[in-house]
């Protein structure tokens, strides 16, 4: 999202080096939403509720994604004079300062509606099943 207005904002062209950049941002934004939802799952598995877990994984996990972010932006504010790896800087710059705050304001929030909804069905459906087993340990087919 943010590539191509930092591409416009800066007066870059878009070149090879740009895709680079690009393909290489895409592993760092997957990295990032792993560490959120992951932390969330495991929060989840010890009981806490998922809005007290989407909570604490953006308090716990907000200063690792955002050191990542930071070092990435220096490294690539090193090179953005390059008239080579131009394009490389400005992809990293605006597309990883873009990613960051959706990550860390998106992926919690959708987490939190999508599958906190689901997760009362779920259990509705787990207490059905539990219902239905016969004193045997079957489960009733009908």
């Amino acid at each position: 999202i943010g590539i191509l207005p930092g591409h416009w904002i800066t007066g870059a062209y878009f070149t090879a080096t740009s895709m680079i950049g690009f393909i290489a941002l895409a592993g760092i934004i997957v990295r990032n939403s792993i560490l959120l939802v992951d932390f969330i799952q495991i929060q989840e598995r010890a009981g806490v509720a998922i809005e007290e877990a989407v909570i604490r994984a953006g308090a716990i996990r907000t200063r690792p994604i955002v050191l990542t972010a930071a070092a990435l932006m220096v490294g690539a504010f090193v090179i953005i004079l390059d008239p080579i790896f131009q394009g490389l800087a400005v992809s990293l710059l605006f597309g990883v300062g873009a990613s960051t705050v959706l990550t860390l304001i998106v992926i919690p929030v959708l987490y939190a509606l999508v599958l906190g909804g689901s997760r009362s069905g779920r259990e509705v459906v787990g207490v059905a099943a539990q219902a239905s087993v016969e004193p045997g340990g079957l489960a009733r087919s009908g």
